[in-house]
């Protein structure tokens, strides 16, 4: 085996990969999709944070708040209204808090038992749920995901 061979072999690899990679780049998501997906995860963020404010007295201490997607996407919802904006960064903008002084007291070792303002926060968390929900209506059709398919190549290219 020459070394002529092996390097036209690594070549050829080197080729397939790129061609690869450059596909995988080319392809864009569909912005629909994308909000819908948005959309979906802010909805079960908020019907999880919906549940720990109503059960928070039978909760285990040092329960924290849900705000990942709220975080990741807060600057992409300018597609929702603005009355739903204002009520996440309410609700969410109050969770923070609270997770932050539960952290806090963590850290410190305190007894002091963290409340959050439960009050405060289930009014706009459930105008959140029922504005996120008749959006994936109106836009989508239905609330709940649509089954997902696997193709073969959506471990290379990512999912349809």
């Amino acid at each position: 085996m020459g070394f002529g061979s092996l390097g036209e072999r690594i070549l050829f690899v080197l080729v397939i990969i790129a061609a690869i990679f450059v596909i995988s780049l080319i392809r864009r998501r569909d912005p629909k999709k994308e909000r819908a997906e948005i959309v979906r995860q802010l909805l079960t963020d908020t019907r999880i944070d919906l549940i720990l404010v109503e059960t928070f007295d039978r909760q285990p201490p040092g329960r924290r708040f849900e705000t990942g997607s709220w975080q990741l996407n807060k600057k992409k919802l300018v597609f929702l209204e603005k009355t739903i904006q204002a009520d996440m960064d309410d609700a969410f903008g109050k969770a923070l808090d609270y997770n932050r002084r539960l952290k806090a007291a963590r850290k410190t070792k305190s007894a002091e038992r963290v409340v959050p303002d439960s009050e405060g926060m289930k009014a706009p968390l459930l105008r959140i749920k029922d504005g996120l929900q008749d959006w994936l209506l109106t836009n989508v059709g239905s609330v709940d995901a649509p089954r997902q398919y696997t193709g073969i190549t959506d471990g290379l290219f990512g999912g349809r």
